[in-house]
């Protein structure tokens, strides 16, 4: 991974990390929602009946329950980010080394008329975000979660 040189590089990191996420966070939400919200009401009134502070239930029942869902959330958003191009442009600029993503890449092949390499690096994006979703969802429908007892 590049090191920054220059502090402004580092804050320039940081704010492309703020605007990304900030930007994929509706891909997160919806997974993370619908696991929280599945978590049976009754798990969380019996910790606090046993006296478990709200950060202890978090910590031992909801997140534990919910990690499926953040999980998805997480790998969504990844995928998602891989492939944007608009935020990075607009926040970062195209500092070779620096700021270039894969998508900004694809953008420059495509400026320099390279649409072969152009071709081959979106056909590597495109199988990388697919692999990632596939496995996810696959482990997702299969029975491999009940590893930890996950549904």
């Amino acid at each position: 991974m590049h090191q920054p040189d220059e502090p402004w590089q580092l804050a320039l990191l940081w704010g492309l990390v703020v605007g990304s996420v900030l930007y994929s966070l509706p891909f997160a939400v919806q997974p993370m929602a619908a696991s929280f919200s599945s978590i049976d009401r009754k798990l969380l009134d019996a910790s606090a009946l046993l006296g478990a502070s709200p950060w202890r239930t978090f910590w031992r029942i909801v997140l534990p329950l919910g990690l499926p869902g953040v999980l998805t959330g997480f790998v969504l958003s990844f995928a998602h980010t891989l492939g944007e191009f608009g935020v990075v442009l607009m926040i970062g600029g195209n500092i070779p080394g620096a700021t270039q993503t894969v998508s900004i890449l694809i953008y420059d092949q495509v400026q320099a008329l390279d649409y072969a390499a152009a071709n081959r690096t979106a056909l590597l994006l495109l199988v990388l975000c697919f692999a990632l979703l596939t496995i996810l969802y696959g482990l997702r429908r299969h029975s491999a979660w009940s590893v930890w007892g996950w549904k």
